[in-house]
C-alpha cells in the first residue's frame, strides 16, 4: 500500500479513528471516486492542527459514508497551494466533485457535525441550477 492511501489509526480514549493520506497525485482520484469528501489541510507543527485531528478522526469513524482525507501542507506544498490553502488548518468539502465548502481554522465537534450534516443535507440539482450559465 502506497503512502497515499495508507491508514493512519490514532487511539484517543479507546476510539480508533481512520483518516487517509492525499497528494497532488491522488487528490483527483479521492474525488472521482467518491461522493463526498472532506480534506484537512494541516502541519505538524501547527498547534491548532493538532488539536483539530482527534476531531476530525472521530467524525471519520462516526460517519464511514464520508472519505476523511489529510494533506500535510509541508510535504505537498504544491497541492497546498494549488487549492490556495493560505492558513491551517483549513477544512473544505466536495461533494460530487464540487467544493462545497472551505475555512481556515480549527472546529470544534459540534462546528464539524453541523457541517457534515449541511454538507450531507445540499440539494446538488439546485446548487447546479445556481451554478449554470443563464440561458436566455
Amino acid at each position: 500500500m502506497d503512502h497515499s492511501t495508507a491508514f493512519h489509526l490514532w487511539k484517543d480514549s479507546n476510539l480508533v479513528m481512520a483518516t487517509i493520506d492525499i497528494t497532488e497525485q491522488s487528490f483527483a482520484q479521492a474525488l472521482e471516486n467518491n461522493g463526498i469528501v472532506f480534506v484537512d489541510f494541516w502541519a505538524g507543527w501547527c498547534g491548532p492542527c493538532r488539536m483539530f485531528a482527534p476531531i476530525y478522526g472521530a467524525a471519520s469513524e462516526r460517519h464511514p459514508e464520508i472519505t476523511f482525507a489529510k494533506v500535510d501542507t509541508e510535504a505537498q506544498q504544491g497541492l497546498a497551494a494549488a487549492a490556495g490553502i493560505t492558513a491551517i488548518p483549513t477544512l473544505m468539502a466536495f461533494r460530487n466533485k464540487s467544493l462545497v465548502f472551505s475555512q481556515p481554522g480549527a472546529l470544534n465537534a459540534t462546528g464539524l457535525e453541523e457541517v457534515i450534516q449541511e454538507v450531507k443535507n445540499l440539494d446538488m440539482a439546485r446548487l447546479r441550477a445556481q451554478d449554470a450559465p443563464q440561458q436566455s
